[in-house]
């Protein structure tokens, strides 16, 4: 199946190098471009991407409030948005995935694995690097109150399995941990995100660090 991506960015040329770095890759196909965050929410809902890069920086709405609107409406809250930008700083990181961003990567990403990341956020897996996720954890102190309540309908392998998703495991390294099918994995880590109400894995893993299920260095 093709991955249809949306490209967001207030420069032509910073488009055209993306669009033509995601062309190698047979199995994606960017669909649109947008210089503006107005245009990127309604080119969004228009076009329905899979997966829309995005820059925070652009005239008018910018790409972390356009992140958060497409999100929010029931019409593009499939679209799976990763943030490209080169300010990796953590106020940007943080407002992007309180936004609802599934990812997070500087414009100076290798081409290689600007296709990877595409493919692994189209198939709902979160995008974060072991860096990001030791900043996310750092940044989360106190529990929240009421983010356990969350995790109470989870079954006790539920509850494991969002652990190992905690750890950074993939899905196949969750099968290999618990000696399961990889599927098996999947289905487990869908049901916890419709039970918690979650968007995807990066929310999954601040809920589960927010409510003390995983504590850093454990």
């Amino acid at each position: 199946m093709t991955t249809t991506v949306l490209l967001a960015d207030d420069q032509a040329l910073v488009r055209a190098g993306f669009r033509s770095l995601l062309a190698r890759a047979r199995d994606v196909s960017v669909v649109g471009e947008a210089a503006t965050g107005d245009e990127a929410i309604l080119l969004a809902g228009s076009l329905r991407p899979d997966v829309i890069l995005m820059d925070i920086r652009m005239p008018g709405t910018d790409g972390i409030t356009a992140t958060r609107r497409i999100v929010a409406d029931p019409a593009t809250a499939a679209c799976r948005v990763v943030i490209l930008t080169t300010f990796d700083t953590d106020d940007h990181l943080f407002a992007a995935l309180d936004a609802g961003a599934s990812g997070f990567l500087t414009k100076d990403v290798e081409p290689a694995e600007l296709r990877r990341a595409v493919a692994h956020v189209a198939e709902g897996n979160a995008l974060l690097s072991p860096e990001v996720t030791r900043r996310v954890i750092e940044r989360i102190g106190a529990r929240k109150a009421g983010v356990g309540e969350r995790l109470a309908g989870l079954t006790e392998r539920e509850l494991e399995v969002v652990r190992l998703v905690a750890s950074g495991l993939s899905n196949d390294e969750i099968a290999a941990r618990l000696v399961i099918s990889p599927m098996t994995a999947k289905t487990h880590i869908t049901r916890a995100l419709a039970k918690t109400g979650v968007r995807d894995r990066v929310q999954l893993v601040i809920l589960a660090y927010e409510s003390g299920l995983v504590r850093p260095g454990r």
